[in-house]
């Protein structure tokens, strides 16, 4: 007798709503996240610090209810706060890399709670137009810091494929444009 089960892939809950992440997003999301996971990954090789790449839940206010998140790209220090599948402490960043189905909840409930959170540094990367917005928290709200669109053309006068990127609370971690993007076709 075979066992019948849901295929599922991932879910978020926000303000007591289930939201079915499947099907996965198209594999431009997946090969952006990774470029950023690695470099990420590279850089706190000496660190206490962990990141994960859409594998971590974080609940944002578990003393309130049991909502949760799972950003596609994740970075935290405290691991007191990590119990399973999921993380209840304040991430460092956070990235999400926009997909046609989440991009408004991205844009908007999902880098509310994050602000409200207290996460530094929210980055939300478009895979269509090769594009990063760097969001800092600042005094509480989120301030848009820097806007990168991928000019790969050397010949054009804003080439910027090689920009380094760092995070803020990381310096020694940097990537370019060129780096996040790359694999894309």
């Amino acid at each position: 007798m075979a066992l019948a089960f849901k295929e599922h892939w991932r879910d978020e809950k926000i303000d007591g709503v289930v939201y079915d992440m499947s099907p996965s997003p198209d594999y431009k999301h997946g090969i952006i996240n990774g470029n950023i996971y690695s470099a990420i990954r590279q850089g706190l090789k000496d660190s206490i610090c962990l990141v994960s790449m859409e594998n971590l839940d974080f609940k944002y206010h578990p003393e309130e209810n049991d909502d949760y998140l799972c950003p596609d790209i994740m970075v935290i220090c405290d691991r007191k706060h990590l119990k399973g599948g999921s993380y209840s402490g304040t991430p460092k960043f956070i990235a999400e890399t926009l997909s046609p189905s989440t991009a408004m909840r991205d844009r908007k409930k999902k880098k509310d709670i994050y602000e409200k959170a207290g996460v530094q540094e929210y980055w939300i990367v478009f895979p269509q137009g090769k594009s990063v917005e760097i969001y800092y928290l600042e005094d509480g709200r989120y301030i848009l810091e820097q806007s990168y669109i991928l000019q790969d053309d050397e010949e054009e006068e804003d080439y910027n494929a090689k920009a380094e990127i760092c995070l803020r609370a990381f310096p020694n971690i940097k990537m370019t444009l060129d780096e996040i993007f790359e694999g894309l076709a």
